[in-house]
């Protein structure tokens, strides 16, 4: 097998990898400043806790549309919105953390969504579901992806300067920034987009595995660099390549693609963690 066969022919020869590739790509591009943004904000665990709660919004869509993709992602953004709102509800009304809020309601909303599915479904919907199938995408799914990816693009470049600054120090941009018409709108706009990331993330990569794409490249850049503005780029550049790998991957070994993307991202991450040029273990041992 030559070097073409190997890492060019499948993407060559195939529309059905051309298509995953595309929606990788164009994935990567907004959810990867998305994650980098997350991990500064501390919101790692509220992320994953949003992709699981898309379950039972996308089941119950399921169960009354049929596999219809507006169905899905109205049902997901939805379900998405509700476990925010009562998380919200629960931290202000309650002792308990944001953190463990998002806990009990992600896992709760996990189990609906896996119960309505196994009760009224079958078991390929669960598993298409919760694992995705992004070699499966069509042109419908693929402008979904496209529109999310621009909306977001737009939001952060109006919001980035204000998303670097809170990540860093929020009391300081509530002081600095108070009566600014974006002040206040900086936070929900910024759930806003994360919700539109993981429904778009959703078709491809199912519930379980949407946060993949979005989160760990954007762990791996911050060892390999300390100024934030070469972070961002840096974690969009090692997603598209966890992308392109985890399909070849996925290809040539005949795994699920949704799960070998985000094997390949999570090794990236925990290699740079071990020998990265900034915080790695690396330089603990150097100390």
């Amino acid at each position: 097998m030559t070097p073409y066969d190997f890492l060019v022919a499948p993407f060559a020869d195939y529309v059905f990898m051309k298509r995953a590739l595309a929606a990788a790509l164009m994935i990567v591009l907004a959810s990867a400043p998305m994650g980098v943004f997350m991990s500064l904000r501390r919101m790692t665990l509220v992320g994953d806790a949003l992709a699981h709660a898309l379950l039972p919004g996308v089941a119950a869509a399921v169960l009354i549309a049929g596999l219809s993709l507006w169905a899905m992602t109205l049902g997901g953004l939805v379900a998405a919105l509700v476990v925010a709102g009562m998380a919200v509800f629960l931290t202000r009304t309650t002792q308990i953390e944001e953190d463990a809020a998002f806990s009990i309601l992600y896992l709760f909303a996990l189990a609906i969504g896996v119960t309505l599915v196994s009760v009224k479904g079958s078991g390929m919907n669960l598993l298409h579901l919760l694992f995705g199938d992004i070699l499966a995408i069509d042109e419908a799914s693929l402008a979904l992806v496209a529109g999310v990816t621009c909306a977001t693009l737009v939001g952060l470049a109006v919001l980035y300067r204000r998303l670097v600054v809170e990540g860093f120090d929020a009391d300081y941009l509530a002081v600095v920034a108070a009566g600014h018409p974006l002040t206040g709108l900086t936070h929900p706009a910024f759930f806003m987009l994360l919700m539109l990331n993981l429904v778009a993330s959703f078709q491809t990569m199912g519930t379980l595995m949407a946060l993949g794409l979005m989160i760990l490249p954007a762990l791996a850049a911050r060892f390999w660099a300390s100024n934030i503005d070469r972070i961002v780029p840096l974690s969009v550049v090692l997603a598209a390549l966890c992308s392109y790998v985890g399909l070849l991957l996925s290809y040539h070994a005949g795994v699920p693609a949704g799960p070998a993307i985000v094997l390949v991202a999570s090794s990236l991450a925990l290699l740079s963690a071990l020998v990265g040029r900034v915080g790695s273990f690396r330089n603990y041992l150097q100390k």
